[in-house]
This record gives structure tokens, sequence and C-alpha cells, in this order.
């Protein structure tokens, strides 16, 4: 009787998991020519789980990452009845880890639709976040329209409380993207429809998190938040709906360092009693309690440090971060995956980057003409990375938006195109505004739609004057910036130093070494110099860093090696782009570059 119940048992059981797997929603992801080490850990129950919005956390949220209804249609094509199947939110479409791996074309539409049921206390909002989506969003609640989106780079929110239907019933949220990348001049780094050279594959669509948020009528939306090292304290400015005063607690290692209280929309000043400034050698960060009267919290944290130009003792004029001297060196960074393209795979996959670059030695990384997620720029500050953050370039092929070299005058932008960029570029600049890491803005690379220059640099220098500007990064100065950048490959080289502004090398090395096995293209590889071993590879790299030493000791401020990883056809990474070989010794870089960071 005992062993007939067991096997009844064991039967039911095996149905059971039968069942559940027969109900359990099928995906894969599409095939790539490279997979990472977590792209077989990325599944539909656990892609991008943590909360995305480090600095302005909430405990109540839900996540709506995973599986999606998605179809492709013309671009003027009504909402679809019947869908093509599922993708993986929140992995854009051209991806394999969409498991659709399409490209959206500048005359099509890409629609995605889910349904989510999240009961909503009496008396709360319910707020919809999406962390990015490339490049026109419209978003439907159940029908009702909740508003468009333009800009491939920033968050954005739908107060969706009023389309909800009552109690526990199912909600639909369907959302239509379209995405002119190279067709049209807006924002978009590096993505082109027909990848080539420098030029990578597009990214399109849901890129970042998708979440649910539900809050007071009275709530807190935004917190500004800058450092004051010489007045001991933190300059901080909480914006909210409704009325109502604000208490700020700032916290050191557990113990209260500071607090403050006062009204929404003003700016703040919260005395510090306990000074910890932020490194790369000591990323110090204090905790932040703000709450506001009506009820509503939030958990953040900053970060005490102080970049500046200014001359050292020989009188040159160098970089100087918290009051010393400091020479900063890093990779182009990119941010590319074969796998996730935009999106990394993995919250620990985007960290392990950041790792990686912190064991070779180098103190900063230049983020190349992408924005990453809030969760990226969260691991630079809590590891110690100092970032330049470059503004993703707009230009077109069929006109002239590209400045030459040695051209006189810029690009030609019309009023529409040039508002469209600037809007952008503000949305980056406050949206980022919090982090310690960043302590540079590169609004132009290398003439690249590079427009009305000095007025943009001008513009960045007075919303943020507590950062440095870069002017541009390569190709032609006009004379404004904190720093004159040099590009030079292989280099290195540098511009004398001026009164006033730093020299520096914005990008120099590109040292090419092809890894059979780790290749997105069999063909078509290249890098500014091409080494066919590892051996070869590193002695290059090492007589750089020799001639970079007498640069640094004649006032060059920073250079920036190209690049992080391989991507797609480009070699010249300090891992291949699968991250799977690191084509240097880690411990054997550090060394070599402490003797110049230090």
């Amino acid at each position: 009787m005992i062993s007939e119940m067991k096997f009844v048992g064991s039967l039911a059981a095996i149905l059971a998991s039968l069942l559940a797997l027969a109900a359990a929603p099928s995906w894969t992801p599409a095939e790539s020519p490279l997979t990472t080490p977590w792209t077989a850990k990325v599944g539909p129950s656990n892609a991008w789980r943590e909360y995305p919005r480090p600095q302005m956390e909430r405990t109540n949220w839900t996540n709506l990452n995973g599986l999606w209804d998605f179809a492709i249609q013309s671009k003027d094509a009504a909402r679809p009845e019947k869908f093509d199947g599922q993708i993986l939110v929140p992995f854009p479409v051209e991806s394999a880890l969409s498991g659709v791996k399409r490209p959206l074309l500048p005359t099509e539409r890409l629609w995605y639709r889910r349904t989510f049921s999240v009961p909503l206390a009496k008396g709360l909002r319910m707020l919809l976040h999406f962390g990015a989506v490339d490049w026109r969003a419209e978003v439907w609640v159940n029908g009702t329209s909740m508003g468009k989106h333009e800009g491939g780079y920033d968050p954005f929110t739908f107060d969706i409380t009023d389309a909800l239907k009552p109690g526990n019933a199912e909600q639909e949220v369907a959302v239509a993207v379209w995405d002119p990348t190279d067709t049209e001049v807006h924002p978009r780094g590096k993505q082109v429809l027909k990848p080539q050279g420098i030029w990578y594959t597009a990214v399109s669509g849901i890129w970042q998190t998708v979440w649910l948020e539900p809050v007071a009528a009275s709530h807190i939306e935004e917190l500004s938040m800058t450092p004051d090292v010489d007045g001991k304290r933190l300059r901080l400015t909480v914006h909210g709906s409704g009325n109502g005063d604000v208490t700020a607690v700032a916290k050191l290692h557990g113990k209260e360092a500071g607090h403050v209280t006062g009204a929404l929309e003003t700016e703040l000043s919260l005395p510090l009693n306990a000074l910890e400034l932020w490194t790369p050698d000591k990323p110090t960060l204090y905790d932040l309690e703000v709450k506001l009267k009506t009820g509503d919290s939030v958990s953040s944290y900053f970060g005490m440090r102080k970049i500046e130009v200014k001359k050292d003792k020989d009188g040159v004029a160098r970089i100087f971060l918290n009051g010393s001297a400091r020479f900063m060196l890093g990779p182009l960074d990119q941010g590319f995956w074969p796998d996730g393209l935009y999106t990394a795979p993995s919250d620990e996959a985007s960290r392990f980057d950041i790792e990686t670059l912190k064991k070779m030695g180098f103190n900063m990384c230049r983020k190349h003409i992408k924005v990453e997620p809030a969760r990226w720029y969260y691991w630079c500050d809590k590891l110690g990375l100092m970032v330049w953050q470059d503004m993703p370039s707009a230009r077109i092929n069929s006109r002239p938006t590209t400045v030459k070299r040695d051209a006189p005058a810029d690009a030609e932008f019309t009023a529409s195109e040039a508002q469209d960029f600037r809007t952008e570029l503000t949305a980056m600049l406050r949206n980022l505004n919090n982090y310690p890491s960043i302590v540079a803005w590169v609004p132009y690379n290398e003439g690249w739609g590079q427009h009305n220059t000095n007025a943009i640099l001008k513009y960045v220098k007075q919303l943020d004057p507590s950062r440095l500007v870069d002017g541009p990064s390569g190709w032609e100065d006009r004379g404004f910036g904190d720093m004159k950048d040099m590009h030079k490959y292989p280099g290195p080289d540098m511009y004398e130093p001026l009164t006033g502004r730093a020299s520096v090398l914005g990008e120099f090395g590109g040292l090419g070494w092809p890894v059979e096995g780790h290749l997105w293209w069999d063909k078509r590889n290249w890098g500014y110099r091409t080494y066919t071993d590892q051996k070869t590879l590193n002695q290059a790299y090492d007589a750089l860093i020799e001639k970079l030493a007498v640069l640094v000791h004649d006032g060059l401020s920073a250079a920036v090696y190209t690049q992080t990883t391989d991507v797609e056809g480009e070699v010249n990474g300090l891992m291949t782009y699968d991250r799977k070989v690191m084509k240097f010794d880690p411990a054997r870089l550090a060394k070599m570059h402490e003797r110049l960071t230090k």
C-alpha cells in the first residue's frame, strides 16, 4: 500500500511538472554569431529584475520585464488584431536576446502588448515607467492613449491611474514604436541600418526596464543633487507634486551625517558633519533618505567630489580631483553586447565590465556616444570609475552633417533638428546629474553632427558648472571648453596646454587582434593597427604607455584608449566582444598604469 501511494504521488508530481512546462511560454534566444558567459542564464523569469533607478528607490513596485506580444507592421497601419509572436523585454528587437532579431525599418512600426493585474489602494496613483525606448513611443492603457515620447536614451513616465479598470481586473498596456535610425537627424550614436566598419547594428524599441509604481497623490518626482566639497554640504532640490515640507537625512557608514528640512522645488543646503570624499581609490557614498510630510519617501545616495581645471605648481593647466592633480586613464567604452546590443544580458554582466576595467588599473572611461541604464552608473559610483559622458551623435549621410577636419564652419541644422538635439541633450544632463562618477560631459565627438559648437558647450556648462565640458572630443576645436581634446591613432600625442584648458587625448591606440572563434564576422575585421598574436599586441601596447608617460610629464591630463571590448567588426578591444578572452593580463596592466594614475 505504501509503495502504491508513493507511485501515485510521484506520478502526480510528474504530471504537474509536465503541465507546468506545457503552460510555460516558449522562448529561446535567436541565433547569434557570439554569446557571452551570461547569455544562457537569461530567460523570461529573470530578465533584469533589479530595481532600475538606484538613486530614487521605492520598495513597492512591479517589474513588467518579460515576454510581451509583438508585431511589426507598416508605419501607418492601425494596431494589429493578431501579433507575430513574443519578444523578451527589455532587449531590443534587433538583438538575439529579444528572441526576434529582426531589423525595424523606418517604413515600419513595432507594436508591443501585455497584460497585468496590480490592485491599487484607494488614494494612490499608478505610474508606468519606461527606462528607455528608441526612438518614438506611443503608449495606450486599456485602449486609452497615455501620450508620446521622443528620444532613445532618456526615461519617461505616464500616470495611468485614470485608465485602469477597478479592483483586480486584468489591465492591458500597448506600445507602438517608430525608429528612423540613420535616415533622419536625431541622436542615435553609431546605429545604422547597414552595419560596417565603425557603424553597428541598430537598436529599436524598448531596451531598458519597464515597471509600475504606486505613489501617493503628493509624491517625489525627481531629485537634483550637487556636491559642494568646499562648503561641506550637499545642494539638494526635491521636485514633486503637491505641497508640503520635505526632510532629507544623510548617513555615512550607518550614522547620521546631516539633515535638512524645507520646501519642494527649492534648493536646500544639507550640511555634513562628517566629510569623506569620493575617489576611484575610495568611492565613498552617503546614503540619503528623503521624505515628504504627506508620507511619500525614497531612498537615494550621493558622493562628495570636486572636479576642476587649474594650474599645477609649474603653472600647467591640469585636471584636479578633490584639490589634487589626477591623471585620468581609461578606455573608450561603447556599451555594445553581441547578445543584447545596447542592453547588457544582466546586471551581473554590466558590473563585470566595470570590475574588469578597475582590475586593469584604469580610473576612468569615456562612455562613447551612448547613454547607459541607471544601474551602470550606479556600479561606476559604487566601484569607483570616473566617467566622461558623451552625447549620442546626431547626423545623416545624405547631408553634410559631419564637420570634416580643418572645416572653418559647423554643420547646418534646421531649427527643428537643432531643437531636437538640445531637447535630448537637456534630458541626458538632467537624468544623469546626480552620479558622482560622471566628471565630464562630451557634447560632440569628432565633428559628428557638430553644430552651434560653442553655444552648445556654453549651454552645457551653464546647466552644470560642477563638471568639466570637453570641447569637442577630437577634430575641430572652436576655442571653448575645459579641455582641448586630440584624437591620434595609434598615437599618443597631445596639444600644448592652454591657459585655463587642460590638454587631453580623447582617443588613441586602437591596437587590434582578431581572436579566432570570438569574431562577430569571419571577415571584415579591423583595428587601427592589427597584430596576429597576443605577444606582439602586448609589446605594442607597452610602447604606447611608455610614450604616454613622457606626455604626462609634459602636461597631458588624460588619455582614452580605444577600447574596452571588440565591437562587431572592430577588433581593437582589451577583451573580445563576447567577454570570454582577455587580450591583456589585468594585473600586469594595473602595475603599468599605476605609474601614471597614482
